[in-house]
């Protein structure tokens, strides 16, 4: 199977081609996830909520991602494969290129940080080393804490503003993708058609290039809270396989997200 690399991203968002892509944390899942047609995983820091136990991604340590992401590349070969820099490993840029050597060198082919503007020296920093960025705005879980809860982000015109203003620099400091968690759909739409990069949306409507799920949401078995966003496939498919394959057919058909699960 030929790999999927950032070239082929930049593509699709050309032809308007929408992708579906789904966290993975091992081996076993991310084989079944590429050989339904899943051409994008994230080794996520949700990782912290859905395999370890925690209230938040906040414990997860970047030995955590890196296992994760040998076991995930193990399965999945030929995916693009994304990893999370968890909570304060890179608050500085020398420490993010340190933590980021890691885990590119335990298969991911890009890593994922969360934050604006302030993280552009940082993007710099790791591109000019080698270093694949991805953006993620938003909604940001490692910064819980000052939401004050997960809560929708982006919703009064200052706070639009500055994450449309956000987004423009990463993209100009270097990120190649971005995932924007949270936000309504119209700001989804603007960003997405600002930026030349492909933007990949949680809970942002079905107006940007591609979708992300975190396989627990996808399959249902999310402990607690479920989150407005999420959609079970597999209570309607019955079998993992249809629903990983549900899922990327609402996804191109623009049928996924719904109204229902988005925000005005």
């Amino acid at each position: 199977m030929k790999p999927t690399t950032v070239t082929h991203l930049r593509q699709w968002k050309q032809e308007q081609r929408k992708f579906a892509s789904l966290t993975a944390y091992d081996a076993s899942f991310a084989k079944l996830f590429e050989e339904q047609g899943v051409k994008v995983l994230l080794v996520g820091d949700s990782l912290g909520m859905t395999l370890q136990g925690h209230d938040s991604t906040l414990p997860v340590t970047v030995a955590d991602v890196a296992y994760h992401t040998r076991a995930v590349r193990r399965g999945a070969p030929a995916c693009l494969l994304l990893a999370d820099l968890p909570f304060m490993s890179y608050a500085t840029p020398q420490l993010a290129c340190t933590n980021a050597a890691e885990l590119m060198q335990a298969g991911a082919n890009m890593v994922k940080l969360e934050g604006g503007s302030w993280l552009c020296e940082t993007v710099k920093m790791l591109t000019e080393r080698a270093v694949p960025v991805c953006g993620h705005l938003g909604l940001t879980p490692q910064s819980v804490n000052v939401f004050g809860g997960y809560k929708v982000q982006g919703r009064d015109e200052l706070a639009a503003k500055q994450l449309l203003e956000d987004a423009q620099n990463l993209e100009l400091a270097g990120i190649q993708v971005l995932v924007l968690e949270c936000v309504p759909t119209e700001l989804a739409r603007k960003v997405t058609e600002a930026l030349t990069i492909p933007v990949i949306g949680i809970g942002a409507g079905n107006v940007t290039d591609g979708q992300i799920l975190v396989m627990h949401d996808a399959f249902g078995i999310t402990g607690g809270h479920t989150p407005k966003f999420a959609k079970n496939f597999l209570a309607q498919s019955g079998d993992i396989r249809s629903a990983v394959q549900q899922y990327i057919q609402d996804v191109e058909q623009g049928i996924y997200p719904a109204e229902e699960h988005s925000f005005n």
